[in-house]
């Protein structure tokens, strides 16, 4: 049976995720309705995607009776509100990453999926991915040894081709946008363990947002963990973590295509669905969304691949780590 999907926005990270869910059976995936602000856009959205029902507020998509999961695809800020907004009309969410602009945000969208008995995910796509999955058996198997360190790299040029990395007011800037990847991998190789301590260094754009961030965690049994993001510098889109008996790699933090295994590299190239995207690797969505659909079919109200405790913690830390250089948004004051 489909799962039938309402897009919440009509942006170009909506527009991929609608791309890739067209290229999968209608059996088992529909998308019913969109709504963005803008009729006029979600009407341009829906015939461009063949959607037979477009919306001009976020509510009118949430009472729509059809609409079994929304995939919330808003700018930062407005990821709360929507998220809010469809729990209560008792639709499962699937809410982009960072799921709240600081941890405060996520807490109140987790109470409020778990007091109405509703699916609600962060859409971390990256965990999804079968280089990350086998990197998951790989640590289960102990075959890197007991684990000593872990660290991430993803930074490129977001200024000059996303205004919106810089904007304050929609809660830009490197952590929220780009660290999410990098402090995603470190909680998932470490078990979600909660760090002792968090420090971190940074550079401030003129906007007042964090611009080159550098973190490092020390989690229980000193073992360490460190990223680097920036949305000015070209960074390594690389991750790894080391143990007593070598070391795995990543070669795509955010998109991760390949995986080397003390020396051994394997490849794990994107679905090739036969589209363009806007994102590099955007086909690889397919995976998150055949996890929604899979939770969804077994009656789960989380996913046991992103739960929402770990959502929780991933937030405490990106906003501990903001705060450390001096980076507040107007949320943080609510």
């Amino acid at each position: 049976m489909a799962v039938r999907w309402g897009i919440v926005s009509a942006g170009l990270i909506a527009r991929d995720f609608t791309t890739v869910l067209s290229s999968l059976p209608p059996s088992e995936h529909q998308v019913v309705a969109v709504a963005a602000r803008d009729l006029n856009r979600a009407e341009e959205f829906a015939r461009k995607y063949n959607i037979p029902k477009a919306y001009g507020s976020y509510e009118e998509l949430a009472k729509d009776p059809n609409v079994e999961v929304a995939y919330i695809a808003t700018q930062h800020p407005q990821h709360k509100p929507a998220v809010l907004l469809c729990l209560a009309a008792g639709k499962a969410v699937l809410c982009e990453k960072p799921m709240g602009v600081n941890a405060a945000e996520v807490r109140e969208m987790v109470a409020k999926a778990r007091s109405q008995g509703v699916f609600l995910m962060e859409a971390i796509w990256t965990r999804f991915f079968p280089a990350m999955e086998t990197l998951r058996e790989v640590l289960v198997q102990g075959k890197i040894g007991d684990l000593r360190v872990a660290r991430a790299e993803l930074g490129f040029d977001m200024i000059s081709i996303m205004p919106r990395a810089t904007d304050w007011n929609q809660a830009g800037g490197g952590l929220l946008d780009l660290g999410i990847y990098c402090v995603q991998f470190l909680s998932m190789v470490f078990g979600a363990q909660k760090p002792e301590k968090i420090s971190a260094v940074g550079r401030i754009f003129e906007t007042g947002v964090d611009d080159t961030v550098s973190v490092l965690l020390q989690f229980p049994g000193g073992v360490q963990g460190s990223f680097t993001c920036s949305i000015s510098s070209n960074l390594p889109n690389t991750a790894y973590v080391t143990g007593t008996k070598g070391m795995a790699q990543i070669l795509g933090t955010c998109f991760p295509t390949e995986l080397v295994v003390n020396g051994e590299r394997k490849e794990f190239p994107p679905p090739d669905l036969g589209k363009e995207f806007h994102y590099v690797n955007g086909s690889g969505m397919l995976y998150e969304a055949n996890h929604v659909r899979e939770c969804l079919r077994k009656g789960l109200k989380e996913s046991p691949i992103v739960p929402l405790a770990e959502s929780e913690l991933l937030a405490e830390i990106l906003e501990e780590a903001r705060k450390a250089i001096g980076v507040t948004f107007p949320q943080d004051k609510c």
